[in-house]
């Protein structure tokens, strides 16, 4: 397969994520099919995105007709027998090992094209705990998108020991060249590079709140105006996803066992109180509905 010509991607998930990836592939001229598990929720999908298309016309960011092009260019299904057809398919799930691993090992039987790529979109999941799920080892990668994906430039590339150099470089033309992304090559290893970085950050910032060492406010503050950071590190964990960020700390310490790695007690409660921050209205700060 030329990657330069790749016309069908299907996605698989509609949540911050897979919706985000949609819709860069649909404003970029892809024909995109996205999968969820239910019809209830591939409609919620359809709704996620016409309002975050909306959202870029009043911005001025496209047009009236571009807007009208890219709800063309998408599809919803729950069947992921439907996504038989796509040259490259990029899962973006829960930050679940054993539901990632399902839908790779479905996908690996259903695509129809022997060449198709099969991407994850996982924060720290090894790559090649999925890849050998499959019988195409050779033909799976990580592509790690950041939020929000319409936004953010960066894509990392995770090819894990079984990558062919072959599917690498027809990744990273086609992030670059048809999803206009750049791109940086990672480790197969826990966190990549990005959240390797960031992570024991963003829970140092927790802790200093568990043991009231500095108000929430304070210590973003002193981010944003110290540090020049475009948002400091309690309102990124709302914006990423408290449950999320649990998810990664938790695989990054299971594979390094190194403290700076563990959920702090408070991240867990917060959790499993339900506040993960702004898609439940409230994580470290308190949000609008």
């Amino acid at each position: 397969m030329d990657t330069d010509n790749v016309s069908l991607l299907g996605v698989v998930g509609c949540g911050l994520m897979g919706s985000g990836i949609a819709e860069v592939a649909a404003r970029r001229g892809l024909d995109v099919l996205v999968a969820e598990t239910t019809r209830e929720a591939a409609e919620a999908g359809r709704r996620r995105l016409t309002a975050s298309l909306d959202h870029a016309l009043r911005r001025g960011k496209l047009t009236e007709a571009q807007r009208h092009e890219a709800l063309d260019r998408l599809a919803f299904t729950d069947d992921l027998g439907d996504l038989a057809d796509r040259q490259v398919v990029i899962e973006a799930v829960v930050e679940n090992r054993d539901i990632k691993t399902d839908i790779i090992k479905t996908l690996d039987k259903t695509l129809s094209d022997p060449h198709a790529i099969l991407a994850t979109n996982t924060s720290s999941i090894p790559i090649v705990d999925l890849a050998i799920a499959t019988e195409r080892p050779e033909q799976v990668l990580g592509m790690h998108f950041f939020n929000p994906v319409p936004v953010q430039p960066l894509v990392e590339l995770i090819p894990a020991l079984t990558t062919s150099q072959e599917t690498l470089k027809r990744t990273r033309d086609f992030a670059t060249g048809q999803l206009g992304k750049q791109v940086i090559q990672a480790p197969d290893r826990s966190g990549f590079v990005v959240n390797a970085l960031l992570v024991p950050y963003l829970l140092a910032a927790v802790r200093m709140v568990e043991t009231s060492a500095a108000a929430s406010e304070d210590i973003d503050r002193g981010m944003e105006l110290g540090c020049a950071h475009p948002m400091g590190p309690l309102r990124l964990l709302d914006l990423i996803g408290l449950d999320t960020a649990q998810s990664v700390a938790e695989s990054m310490y299971e594979e390094f066992k190194e403290p700076l790695y563990a959920p702090p007690a408070l991240l867990r409660r917060m959790v499993a109180a339900g506040r993960l921050g702004r898609k439940s209205g409230q994580g470290f700060y308190s949000y609008d509905a």
